[in-house]
């Protein structure tokens, strides 16, 4: 049975974070305190002798999204985690189609996740998930920012900065940032690089609608196949900066798998595809980082 969290189950969230995961109380202290929310958070329940115990969660946290020039609401997945009695049953992989079904209601379009290594990134594949991010480019010193800054809030503007003027980021809020900076100082404020990060369309029609109005010369026709998702199996026709949907029957230029998609609209490499495709979607360079990982 899944449910979301509430105050009664908060306890065990934690508890099992803290046996997968291993993580000390003091950063724990933070990040539950500062990100995790029980409206955020399903619970896989497990029946046991007439009672139900928590053995797999994940969290979908909130962030805004820079893409094409405005912004998307997005979830990024953290704290993906099973008991370890409790794996290879199956139970992340229902949390995970579950979340689709609520990021869809809440008009969400696009998941994020950071995998803690790159062994599960063939677990995610299933579900729909392929690699958007690459690791290894230099973010803001924060040492050096509050150093440099006179409180808390100039520090914010700085660092807020590099991310603001970049397409295909992540954006943080002021109460994002206060956690980020608490949470490296438990670690002496370790110099921080671009994470690897992996990416999973949930509507493609509304991340479409974002592409057309930013590009409103582009004329394609598209057919795009999701195993999971079905409203997004559908052929779109995009012309004059809006997209349509169409007969399914048409004959289109192109026909795309939702990871191919995400990467394409993330400007992923576009130009490496056996198509190049970087003459319609433009090549960019997606980064994720400080996601108190």
């Amino acid at each position: 049975m899944i449910r979301f969290a509430d105050d009664t189950t908060k306890q065990q969230v934690y508890n099992m974070w803290k046996t997968v995961f291993g993580d000390s109380d003091e950063y724990m202290e933070i990040y539950f305190r500062e990100k995790y929310r029980n409206e955020n958070t399903l619970i896989y329940f497990d029946e046991e002798k007439d009672k139900e115990k928590a053995v797999s969660s994940l969290q979908m946290l909130p962030f805004n999204f820079s893409f094409h020039g405005g912004e998307i609401p997005i979830a990024y997945f953290s704290g993906l985690c099973t008991l370890p009695e409790a794996r290879r049953k199956g139970f992340m992989g229902a949390l995970i189609e579950k979340s689709f079904n609520e990021m869809d209601k809440n008009g969400v379009p696009l998941a994020i996740l950071v995998p803690q290594e790159e062994s599960v990134m063939k677990f995610y594949r299933q579900f729909g998930f392929i690699q958007t991010f690459d690791a290894g480019a230099p973010l803001p010193d924060l040492r050096e920012i509050i150093s440099e800054s006179d409180n808390l809030k100039a520090a914010y503007e700085t660092f807020d900065s590099f991310f603001r003027r970049r397409d295909m980021t992540v954006q943080k809020s002021p109460e994002d940032f206060q956690a980020i900076v608490e949470e490296a100082a438990l670690f002496d404020f370790p110099v921080k690089r671009s994470l690897m990060g992996m990416s999973r369309v949930i509507d493609a029609e509304k991340l479409l609608a974002v592409f057309a109005k930013k590009y409103p010369e582009t004329q394609i026709s598209v057919k795009i196949s999701d195993p999971l998702i079905r409203k997004n199996n559908a052929v779109f026709v995009i012309e004059k900066g809006k997209v349509a949907r169409s007969n399914p029957e048409k004959v289109v230029r192109y026909n795309l798998e939702t990871d191919a998609l995400v990467q394409l609209l993330l400007g992923y490499k576009t130009s490496t595809f056996t198509i190049d495709y970087s003459h319609i979607f433009p090549e960019k360079q997606p980064l994720i980082g400080f996601m108190m990982e």
